[in-house]
């Protein structure tokens, strides 16, 4: 590019299927304004990574083991709050989206989206927009003006579970994936550096908050709440 150029968009790619990676590294590639500065494969790599590289752009899924794509946000806005998440995934549930926007996310963007729009999508959220899908941009804006359907209206009146969900810890929902993705309380220990005894504690408050019984409880809540992929 001639010095007269303006300076690429730096993204971060994260999604645990390397062949999804492989795509959008493809389609990068054969753009002039967007070059890939590094990959993840896990939501915690997605931090770390995005506070190594500083990034402009994470475009991240939701579905990501070890740490899932919401609160991967919610970390990478904390640390570096000029970097912008743009969250490319298969959940169309108002839900999910939601959450993202809670989190700090910048775009939505479901994964049959075009090429051209998803391009279209990292340029608008480098530059400060917001970019959603249309389908999930109509959902949005029919919750606004208090269009909801009965499905949400059934939530709203059901939502005891959200609401003890938003009570977790940022460590609790972190801890409350991994035991959903059968880490052992010593795996997790390892893995968070610290002793089993405070694992276990985390995970007993995570049950408690929650109003589960046991872990295979536990394990159910996390897949339904689609914070566990149960096809991993």
């Amino acid at each position: 590019m001639s010095p007269e150029s303006p300076e690429r968009i730096r993204i971060l790619l994260a999604d645990d299927h390397d062949i999804l990676r492989d795509g959008l590294r493809a389609l990068f590639e054969a753009v002039d304004d967007i070059e890939i500065a590094g990959e993840a494969r896990t939501g915690r790599e997605a931090v770390e990574q995005a506070e190594r590289l500083q990034p402009d752009v994470v475009l991240m899924d939701i579905s990501m083991p070890e740490l899932d794509g919401v609160e991967a946000c919610r970390r990478i806005r904390a640390q570096h709050p000029d970097c912008r998440v743009l969250f490319l995934t298969m959940h169309e549930a108002e839900e999910y989206l939601l959450r993202s926007i809670r989190a700090g996310a910048a775009g939505y963007v479901i994964k049959r989206t075009a090429a051209a729009d998803l391009l279209a999508a990292v340029r608008a959220v480098a530059q400060g927009e917001m970019f959603l899908s249309p389908g999930v941009a109509y959902a949005l804006a029919d919750r606004r003006n208090g269009r909801s359907g009965n499905g949400d209206s059934a939530r709203s009146h059901n939502g005891s579970g959200d609401d003890r969900y938003a009570m977790l810890t940022g460590r609790e929902r972190e801890i409350l994936q991994l035991v959903g993705e059968g880490y052992s309380n010593q795996e997790i220990a390892d893995l968070l550096i610290l002793s089993v005894k405070t694992v276990q504690s985390h995970r007993a408050a995570v049950m408690q908050k929650l109003d589960l019984r046991d872990v295979t409880h536990l394990v159910r809540y996390a897949v339904r709440k689609g914070i566990v992929d149960p096809e991993r």
